[in-house]
């Protein structure tokens, strides 16, 4: 009612009173301080032009409350959960346009597993056009899955996502057994986000024997069911190794996104922005992204044979008295980048952080990254940036310094409508 009655005060206003992005933001909200009187009469003109500048000033707060609500940040204990518009999804567009993309908004189902029901949550939290499903995930007797999708002839005819997580060997199959099962339900498309594809580091035959279970999974996923629009299409981020795109047969459409973009905006954020490199733990890693960080001061590491040991060296790049930012596409043991981080310290770095898409940290081993808050970067680290597609590590590293997540939601809200 308060939206409503406020809604209505500004169509009664003179046009040029008009705010074009009000009616997007009425709609989006609905604040207790919108609860205004409407203006009675045009005959008394001090009061009538009182009442308009009120509700005017208030409504343009709202609007600015609205706009920062979809880019919002919570700091408690040095914890930071960054969720960022996506560049192709912009969070706040003039009316028209806002009016004209929901029309055409592609409206999907997103169906979700238990671990990746908050980064669902916050992709719905993106766009109008996603709804959210849930699954009921049970288990029989003897430990084998036991699942059920309610109102199955609900999404016949629809768009239908299912955001995964394969964190482990335990819940890859139930996950299967659903993903083979949606595109069977007569629907329109069907699109498996999988933000982390888990075995990208499992693709070398050294010996004879040596199994690549990178190739298992994609020949794996790319035998899902054909859905009534067509071979499914996959979203992954930052995929380990990049001949791993060609492992996919003809029925599966890999979308290869990236999380650096994230890093970026977060960057720009710095106060010490204009002072920053960013450093390469290896050839790899300097293949992988150097093309989307060029505009930056770039290092190069690598490791060399001393005798029977291999040290991490600096091989091009000066860090001296430069925030330095190490970038990765995963950390594991985090052993290659403490070497790193020493060997940068050791060369003047005045600040050192890190980034990866993927923080795996088996065995809890993200307790090796210390806190840098005094400027010692031998000792620590300012910031350790990943991202929410690893959601078990998420909960893990919550309120634990120097750890901020940068969130996908944005990104993947934009792929679905792709």
């Amino acid at each position: 009612m308060a939206a409503a009655a406020a809604a209505a005060a500004i169509r009664a206003l003179p046009s040029s009173h008009q705010n074009p992005a009000c009616s997007h933001a009425l709609k989006s909200s609905t604040p207790s301080f919108l609860s205004l009187p409407l203006p009675k009469s045009s005959s008394a003109a001090n009061g009538s032009s009182l009442k308009e500048k009120r509700i005017i000033i208030q409504v343009r707060s709202e609007i600015k409350s609205f706009e920062n609500s979809q880019n919002w940040t919570v700091d408690a204990d040095r914890f930071r959960f960054v969720q960022t518009s996506s560049p192709h999804y912009p969070s706040s567009l003039p009316m028209a346009a806002s009016t004209s993309a929901a029309k055409t908004a592609k409206r999907v189902c997103l169906f979700y597993c238990a671990e990746t029901k908050a980064l669902a949550e916050r992709v719905a939290s993106h766009s109008d056009a996603i709804e959210l499903r849930s699954i009921a995930w049970r288990k029989f007797d003897d430990g084998f899955p036991n699942i059920f999708i309610p109102n199955a002839h609900g999404i016949r005819g629809r768009h239908v996502a299912f955001l995964a997580s394969f964190s482990s060997p335990g819940v890859i199959f139930e996950q299967l057994s659903v993903i083979y099962a949606l595109p069977k339900l007569f629907i329109s498309s069907f699109t498996l986000v999988l933000p982390f594809f888990p075995t990208g580091t499992s693709e070398r035959m050294e010996d004879e024997g040596d199994v690549a279970t990178a190739f298992t999974l994609a020949r794996t996923l790319s035998n899902i069911p054909i859905s009534r629009g067509g071979p499914t299409s996959l979203v992954t981020f930052d995929i380990h190794a990049l001949q791993e795109r060609f492992y996919f047969g003809d029925n599966i459409l890999p979308c290869f996104e990236s999380g650096i973009p994230l890093l970026k905006n977060r960057l720009q954020e710095l106060p010490d922005s204009h002072n920053i490199s960013i450093a390469f733990p290896d050839d790899g890693a300097w293949k992988r992204f150097h093309k989307q960080l060029q505009h930056f001061p770039t290092i190069v590491c690598a490791k060399v044979r001393e005798g029977d040991q291999r040290i991490v060296r600096i091989k091009e790049g000066d860090p001296s008295g430069r925030h330095v930012v190490i970038v990765d596409d995963l950390v594991q043991s985090g052993g290659t980048l403490i070497e790193c981080q020493k060997v940068l310290a050791a060369h003047g770095a005045a600040k050192i952080s890190a980034y990866v898409t993927h923080g795996i940290f088996p065995n809890s081993s993200w307790e090796r990254f210390e806190h840098d808050s005094e400027g010692h970067p031998e000792n620590g680290l300012t910031y350790f940036w990943i991202t929410d597609s690893c959601p078990l590590t998420v909960q893990q590293v919550m309120y634990k310094a120097p750890f901020e997540v940068l969130s996908l939601a944005g990104s993947i809200a934009a792929t679905l409508q792709i």
